[in-house]
């Protein structure tokens, strides 16, 4: 859609003289330009042929068409400015984790990134003035709640408290993290599909967002990396006499 209604200013005529080749040597290098390695070309094939279609000079409300894809080359400029924005931002973040000397310790939990990491620290300040985990875990509205009314005792649930944006950016990390880290990963597969009390994937991905936020907290708080054995088992591993290390 860049090509068409950046280079091509919205007229579809335009495009069609490109042909499908050149179009597609086009839609290739914006894709490029936005840091991806190819576009699909099936989609690039579909949207070629949509513009080359000749019922479309007579097709819908013709008059509303240029300003149509007027508006739309204003929504990609925002975009792209918007993306450009997000990029500085995110550089910022990082090189003032990286001046915390916080890097290489978030950044050992496995799936999770600096950027990833940033955006949770932003929100929650120095992990050190909580007295626990599970506070950091409260704060985010990752704490399940029981509903409790005198004698009756019903499902817990997440309260929903909390800081919105905090919970936002433990959730996005739960997407890397499902994908290179193995303990979460075998702890979402294990929630989803155990026999007894089998949870729904979202409700499990909650679960690794709350374990994420307080492992995070454990690894500032003592300055030590990641460790995928006491994540997995909460303890070290023991040495060769079977004493548990230090």
């Amino acid at each position: 859609m860049t090509v068409i209604v950046a280079r091509d200013d919205g007229n579809l005529a335009c495009t069609r003289r490109l042909g499908l080749d050149r179009f597609t040597r086009l839609v290739r290098a914006e894709v490029v330009h936005r840091g991806k390695s190819k576009p699909c070309l099936r989609i690039v094939r579909k949207v070629f042929a949509a513009a080359a279609d000749s019922t479309l000079s007579t097709a819908g409300v013709t008059e509303h068409r240029q300003a149509a894809l007027e508006r739309m080359g204003w929504t990609l400029t925002d975009w792209e400015r918007a993306r450009t924005d997000q990029s500085a931002v995110e550089a910022r973040m990082v090189a003032v984790l990286g001046q915390l000397g916080l890097t290489d310790l978030v950044c050992s939990i496995d799936g999770l990134s600096a950027v990833g990491a940033a955006a949770i620290l932003a929100e929650t300040g120095d992990q050190r003035r909580f007295t626990s985990a599970r506070a950091v875990v409260k704060l985010a509205g990752l704490a399940p709640r029981e509903r409790l009314s005198g004698t009756f005792t019903g499902k817990a649930r997440l309260s929903g408290a909390g800081r919105p944006r905090l919970r936002v950016a433990a959730w996005r990390a739960v997407w890397g993290c499902l994908q290179n880290n193995r303990v979460y990963a075998a702890r979402y597969r294990h929630l989803t599909s155990r026999q007894a009390n089998r949870l729904k994937p979202t409700q499990a991905q909650t679960i690794v967002a709350g374990a994420i936020l307080r492992q995070l907290y454990a690894v500032i708080t003592t300055g030590q990396a990641w460790d995928p054995h006491i994540a997995a088992h909460g303890m070290r591993r023991p040495n060769d006499e079977g004493v548990v290390a230090a």
